[in-house]
């Protein structure tokens, strides 16, 4: 039995008036001159700790919880991503994210971005205190327990760029955050097989014309990288510049689990962090966000960046940089994973696998 919705429906080569007929997947697209809402292919969120008072490092329950929460906001496929934690939290939040994989929101859950252990102990920022130095044993053990999609860590530390060369041959996606590197050294770790940069210009060395630090290098030559949006972490005119120069520019949320909820106080890990209005603190330092996507997509259209293209870079840009071929785009054959928004760029419907969620 197929579904029918008509308006105008964002396709990788531009936008359409039609209608798009779907079951699980697409079936058929048709240029017609209807009237509707905005048609767009669902949210890809690669960076994501929680959300609506659950997170991630709660187990299966907060996984199921935060996926969920994002659900509702338009994100139709994430990546659950653990923090910096003693390694039986770990384990216990990768765990949760591989029964949530097989549970009712599977589908919607990509894998996991370890976002640490192997972080600079200088440059934490809200990150729990418990980094560890490389360790490919560690490393090993920590994919065994869940599909870890992306690892983010210090390229500067001992024993980091074999442990890149490791994880890039089984296929994870390496990004340098939370790291004091200098260019130099953040160049021998794109080399090395790193692939992009975690929550750009966030918890890493910035510009400076004589040395020009991990910044520099995502700008110079960067292929992918990852961006917050809200307007706290990122100034809209460092998010403009980065988008002329790094091709594969995505925006992600960051959202801890006060996303959604009322000012107060909510667990981030090991610390306890306070929600004030649009921004997450512990003590002076941004500690993630209180982000959706949905949300993210009006603040972009808002600073300029075309209502296409900012969807592009949070539903097509992350399925090519995981190397997803069947989501993040509206062509036939894809999953009906779908946002339906109106004028006000407002959802009013969600579609995971074809079946309404939102």
């Amino acid at each position: 039995m197929s579904e029918v919705l008509e308006g105008r429906l964002l396709l990788a080569q531009g936008w359409i008036r039609g209608r798009i007929y779907f079951g699980e997947r697409i079936k058929a697209l048709e240029e017609a001159p209807v009237e509707g809402p905005l048609i767009l292919p669902g949210f890809l969120d690669l960076h994501v700790h929680g959300g609506g008072g659950h997170e991630v490092m709660a187990g299966r329950e907060g996984v199921e919880g935060t996926t969920a929460f994002h659900l509702r906001h338009g994100t139709t496929g994430l990546l659950p991503t653990p923090l910096t934690a003693p390694l039986p939290h770990l384990e216990r939040a990768l765990l949760g994210i591989r029964e949530a994989m097989a549970g009712p929101l599977g589908e919607a859950i990509l894998g996991a971005h370890l976002e640490g252990p192997f972080l600079n102990p200088k440059r934490l920022g809200a990150q729990p205190p418990f980094p560890l130095p490389p360790d490919q044993e560690v490393a090993q053990h920590l994919l065994s327990l869940a599909p870890v999609r992306v690892l983010t860590l210090a390229p500067e530390l001992p024993g980091a760029l074999g442990l890149i060369r490791f994880l890039a041959q089984r296929g994870v996606r390496v990004q340098l955050g939370h790291t004091a590197a200098t260019y130099s050294e953040a160049l021998a770790a794109l080399e090395a097989g790193a692939s992009g940069f975690t929550h750009l210009y966030n918890a890493m060395t910035g510009l400076h014309h004589r040395e020009p630090g991990v910044v520099g290098l995502a700008l110079e030559r960067g292929m992918w990288a990852e961006l917050i949006p809200d307007g706290l972490h990122v100034h809209p005119a460092a998010l403009r510049l980065a988008l002329k120069a790094i091709p594969g520019l995505y925006f992600v949320s960051d959202a801890v689990a006060a996303a959604g909820m009322p000012d107060g106080e909510y667990p981030l890990g090991g610390h306890r962090v306070a929600k004030r209005g649009e921004g997450v603190w512990l003590g002076a330092s941004l500690a993630g966000s209180v982000l959706t996507l949905d949300e993210a997509l009006r603040r972009l259209v808002a600073w300029g960046v075309p209502l296409e293209e900012a969807a592009w870079r949070m539903s097509l840009y992350p399925a090519r940089y995981l190397g997803l071929s069947d989501r993040g785009e509206i062509a036939v054959g894809k999953r009906a994973d779908l946002v339906v928004l109106d004028e006000g760029l407002r959802v009013q419907a969600v579609y995971l696998g074809g079946n309404r969620v939102g």
